[in-house]
C-alpha cells in the first residue's frame, strides 16, 4: 500500500470519527428537539459515510478487490438520513404548532391556515 493511500484512508477515518463525535455531542447537549435532530442527520451522516468510504478504500488497497458494500451503504445513508430528518421535522412541526416562531412578515407559514381573526 502506498503512503498516499494510507494518508487518504487515515484522513477519512479521522474525519469520520471527528464528525461522529461532534454529532453525538450535539445530540446530547442541544436543547430543543429540532436542534437535537439536526446534529445526527448532518454531522453523523458525514462521519459514518467517511468511515465507510475509508474502510472500502482500505479493503481495496489491501486485497485489490473493490468493496462495493461499504460504498453502497454510504450512498444509501447519504440519501436516507436527510430525508428521514426532514420527515421527522415535518411531523414535529405538524404536531406542535407552538414551536414554530412567527414569520415576521405577517403571513402564515406554508401549509398553515390563516387565523380566524383575519377577515
Amino acid at each position: 500500500m502506498s503512503l498516499g493511500m494510507e494518508i487518504l484512508i487515515s484522513a477519512l477515518l479521522v474525519i469520520g470519527g471527528c464528525f461522529g463525535l461532534i454529532g453525538s455531542f450535539g445530540l446530547l447537549k442541544l436543547r430543543g428537539a429540532m436542534q437535537r435532530l439536526h446534529a445526527p442527520t448532518k454531522a453523523t451522516t458525514v462521519g459514518v459515510g467517511a468511515s465507510l468510504i475509508g474502510a472500502a478504500l482500505a479493503t481495496y488497497a489491501a486485497t485489490g478487490v473493490a468493496n462495493w458494500q461499504g460504498v453502497l451503504v454510504a450512498a444509501f445513508l447519504f440519501l436516507t438520513a436527510p430525508l428521514s430528518g426532514l420527515m421527522l421535522a415535518k411531523a414535529h412541526r405538524h404536531l406542535d404548532r407552538t414551536a414554530v416562531p412567527p414569520t415576521g412578515t405577517g403571513a402564515p407559514w406554508a401549509g398553515e391556515r390563516p387565523s380566524k381573526t383575519e377577515p
